[in-house]
């Protein structure tokens, strides 16, 4: 098939959504798809563009796929206006390269969300090729932004424009698919076709998780200078305003006396904030360290005794985490703050054992839920076996094309 993958975000971004885009396109092109790619340079998590690309010039790169890289507006620290402003730059510069693709002739144009505004423009070339839409929902960009108490709230009138802006995207394409069950319910609310949807979790590579050398760890261990002595507790991925890491530092704040290292790793709008809320505190048990290189995450899963996955309220069942699936391959032992009645939540209640799930924005709750976490057995089978059962890269992905070639 001749497929148009169009998105914000993709390789060689590290984390969340760019990594899974940049991974489905390369095991398509791997199927013998002919497969192409409009994008924006790399600037996620750090909010910066990265080495060796502009922020303000289209860039043509040839490959296993074709890759057109778009200028956008990148914030060093977003905000609801900001991020609007760097969301609209990309759907608009993106228009040219995208309408381009008529004479090419796609079979299948897969837009992944974020974000909403480049759906317009997906729906115009499709009527211009003929071809068919899927909309890839990774984060329901309008709920996360009122769950969040942005654009003045639920009924105000810029929240009412949004809401009606996601329909008519989720309406006019010919399918969407999302990451879980409960935001496949949250499409049909939404008013889509159950027949037209799509469950397209995220995945993990199982293979390159499991039986992680006890060698790699040690290494990556004393390459980082972390103490032998004291108990990991690991955040790594984006540093937000949707995590609510404010609690953490006051956990660790009441935990000095505890044999614990707080290792908040990755890179975001968030974390000059938190650096200096440590530095304010005087805390030696919080560390921070930028991302690290892809082959060496197995290794940093495997070497953490506690894992986070914070959310704020409102969130978790917006967003489902994309680092939560190699902390399950790894066999880790995860932290979820989510209500029960999130996709989180019902994971942790229908599969027991798999992680210790606590209620949001609630520091007693996540000191007890770090305290528990440390009690579980060094090696969850529970989370591996799940993650081996449900999340396998090639099975999630064979099991998508199959569907979007139907």
């Amino acid at each position: 098939m001749k497929i148009l993958v169009y998105g914000i975000n993709y390789s060689p971004e590290l984390t969340g959504i760019g990594k899974y885009t940049g991974e489905m396109v390369e095991w398509m092109t791997r199927q013998g798809h002919d497969v192409r790619v409009i994008t924006a340079p790399p600037y996620y998590p750090a909010w910066q563009v990265g080495e060796n690309y502009s922020a303000w010039r289209w860039r043509k790169e040839t490959g296993a796929a074709t890759v057109w890289r778009c200028p956008l507006y990148v914030p060093k620290q977003p905000s609801t206006v900001k991020r609007l402003m760097h969301l609209g730059t990309f759907a608009l510069s993106s228009l040219f390269p995208l309408l381009s693709q008529r004479r090419w002739k796609p079979d299948r144009i897969i837009g992944v969300v974020p974000t909403l505004f480049c759906t317009p423009g997906m729906r115009l070339l499709a009527k211009l090729s003929g071809a068919k839409t899927l909309l890839h929902i990774q984060d329901y960009e309008v709920d996360a932004m009122l769950g969040l108490g942005m654009a003045g709230g639920k009924r105000g009138a810029v929240a009412k424009l949004a809401a009606a802006f996601e329909r008519s995207g989720l309406l006019g394409v010919d399918n969407v698919s999302t990451i879980s069950r409960s935001m496949i319910n949250k499409a049909t609310e939404k008013g889509v076709p159950p027949e037209r949807t799509i469950f397209f979790p995220n995945w993990s590579e199982v293979a390159r998780f499991r039986d992680v050398p006890g060698a790699d760890v040690a290494a990556l261990r004393q390459r980082l200078a972390l103490p032998t002595d004291k108990q990991i507790v690991l955040y790594s991925g984006n540093i937000g305003e949707k995590q609510g890491l404010e609690n953490l530092i006051e956990v660790a704040d009441r935990a000095r006396s505890q044999p614990w290292l707080f290792l908040i790793v990755g890179q975001g709008g968030g974390k000059a904030r938190l650096e200096a809320l440590v530095a304010q505190r005087g805390l030696a048990n919080v560390q921070f360290m930028p991302l690290q290189p892809y082959e060496d995450l197995p290794a940093l899963l495997a070497l953490a005794d506690c894992h986070l996955v914070i959310q704020r309220r409102g969130a978790a069942d917006a967003v489902l985490p994309s680092k939560l699936t190699n902390i399950l391959a790894v066999g880790g032992n995860a932290v979820i703050t989510a209500e029960t009645h999130t996709e989180l939540g019902q994971l942790c209640l229908t599969t027991p054992g798999i992680a210790v799930c606590v209620e949001p924005e609630s520091v007693n709750a996540l000191e007890q839920g770090i305290a528990s976490a440390l009690q579980m057995p060094v090696d969850n089978t529970r989370a591996r076996e799940y993650a081996e059962r449900m999340l396998e890269k090639e099975s999630v992905l064979s099991q998508f094309i199959e569907n979007i070639r139907g």
